[in-house]
């Protein structure tokens, strides 16, 4: 992995300008609105880094926004294992809950086309959006191109004049938005059609996410949830949660602070019990330092990699633990990040 970390880092040092430009950007507004409380970013495995760490280790926050929105998705629907599917406007992120976290990529992820070490989710990006272009010519085509951001003024439903996957849905009767009327010219076979459409594309994504063939909870987020049939093969239940239209936010509010501990241990020298219980116990006290509470900090993940050609048992344990933020002393107060 020595390319990968080397390329890392290279990157992570390449970002820190604008990541100091950003994080000052911030703590400008929170001065000029009066908000006194130390503030947190998300990074990409669920958790939050305090300003400081983001300054130093901006690419720990790549891919944060997916991570927030399985995050809040989780949260919302109260499911800890399950297929999460945030539909927006251009593009359909799918992920796997693991005990309430994004499944890790096992494989080593590209950036730019250049090859990283990064932590990162396992995301698979489909061109499927609620703004979605839907091709009429021949066989059907939805996305990835998408008018975004612009559906309110350009889909058909709002009187604009571009046909998109929310115009399909409204026409199936899967949702009452914009104007009903507008889409009533549609073919049924052509609607049916486009539906079949997203429902094999969703069952596609779906299939490729999972790690065995078992039916699984999905939960859906995003403002484009409309888009998805009330039934998928491959699927035991579809849940749509309350406020599953905002998740990114919840995700991001109810973040955990996180610590980790990666290090190679000889199981021949210090005994395997004894290598975990120090990893763990690193772990808790990373997040501790970082802002945990300490009554709720623990472990969540814990994982061994035995190192072939290396003498003594040498094995490489990652540690991760999680905890509620505790109190953080901010000016003449004591105030709970976690309440705010």
């Amino acid at each position: 992995g020595l390319l990968e970390r080397e390329n890392a880092t290279i990157l992570n040092a390449s970002l820190r300008n604008i990541s100091r430009t950003v994080v000052n950007s911030i703590r400008t507004a929170l001065i000029d609105l009066g908000i006194t409380a130390p503030f947190y970013i998300s990074q990409n495995d669920g958790t939050l880094m305090d300003a400081d760490g983001v300054e130093k280790y901006p690419v720990l926050t790549i891919l944060s926004g997916p991570t927030n929105s399985m995050r809040g998705a989780a949260y919302l629907s109260g499911q800890t294992n399950a297929v999460v599917a945030d539909i927006g406007g251009t593009t359909t992120e799918i992920g796997m809950l693991v005990n309430g976290f994004p499944r890790e990529s096992s494989l080593t992820v590209d950036v730019g086309k250049v090859r990283t070490n990064f932590r990162m989710p396992d995301i698979l990006v489909l061109g499927l959006g609620g703004g979605s272009l839907v091709s009429q010519a021949g066989k059907i085509a939805i996305g990835p191109a998408s008018v975004g951001y612009r559906i309110t003024g350009e889909a058909i439903i709002f009187g604009g004049k571009q046909l998109t996957a929310t115009d399909i849905a409204v026409a199936a009767g899967q949702a009452s938005i914009g104007d009903p009327r507008t889409v009533s010219g549609l073919k049924k076979e052509f609607v049916n059609a486009a539906m079949n459409k997203i429902r094999h594309t969703l069952e596609t994504g779906i299939d490729r996410i999972k790690t065995g063939p078992e039916p699984l909870p999905l939960v859906l987020a995003g403002g484009g949830s409309i888009l998805a049939p009330v039934a998928l093969s491959g699927v035991s239940e579809i849940i749509i949660p309350q406020h599953a239209q905002i998740a990114n936010a919840v995700g991001a509010s109810i973040a955990l602070i996180g610590g980790e501990v990666e290090h190679v241990y000889l199981y021949s020298r210090l005994g395997r019990d004894e290598a975990l219980s120090q990893a763990r116990a690193g772990a808790i006290q990373n997040a501790i330092n970082m802002g945990a509470n300490p009554s709720s900090t623990e472990v969540v993940d814990l994982e061994e990699i035995p190192l072939a050609y290396v003498p003594g048992g040498a094995v490489r344990v990652r540690a991760k633990a999680t905890g509620m933020l505790g109190r953080v002393n901010s000016g003449n107060s004591n105030v709970n990040t976690q309440e705010i």
